[in-house]
């Protein structure tokens, strides 16, 4: 979906005289399709299967509730090995922002459990971002002058 011409509007992959708000939205379709691929079905994955909706044993007063799949797994997977000389890695966890905290942890699992998620929504800020920044330098390159953005 890459032609453009003018006449009375734009042109763009079949479609005639579109307006300059609509050459965007469909500018912005393609750049998506083009970014979206299997590192995003990995991101969707790794956000939801940080999800704690697995139901777990009793927890201290003030935890949160639940454990999720990648924790699971990863404490199955992975063996046990604490990290070397008293060292702490640092892990998100909550589902909102409202209950998300920072703590620190020195297992390995626990770690890779809980780091899982926060790499899916690293892989989907990233793709968002790009697919905004492409839209953007592609309507430019096709718009006159008075209908570009920044």
């Amino acid at each position: 979906m890459d032609t453009t011409e003018e006449l009375y509007g734009y042109f763009y992959a079949g479609m005639p005289n579109l307006s300059a708000g609509e050459l965007f939205f469909w500018i912005t379709v393609d750049e998506t399709m083009k970014q979206l691929g299997v590192d995003d079905i990995g991101a969707v994955v790794g956000i939801l299967c940080g999800q704690p909706n697995l139901s777990t044993r009793q927890k201290p007063k003030g935890s949160i509730k639940g454990t999720s799949v990648a924790s699971v797994y990863a404490r199955k997977l992975l063996p046990n090995v604490m990290l070397p000389f008293n060292m702490r890695l640092p892990t998100i966890i909550g589902t909102n922002p409202k209950t998300m905290k920072i703590i620190t942890t020195r297992n390995l699992r626990t770690f890779v459990g809980r780091t899982i998620p926060i790499l899916g929504w690293v892989i989907l800020l990233s793709d968002v971002t790009l697919i905004i920044y492409n839209t953007v330098v592609h309507y430019n390159k096709i718009v006159r002058d008075s209908d570009k953005l920044w």
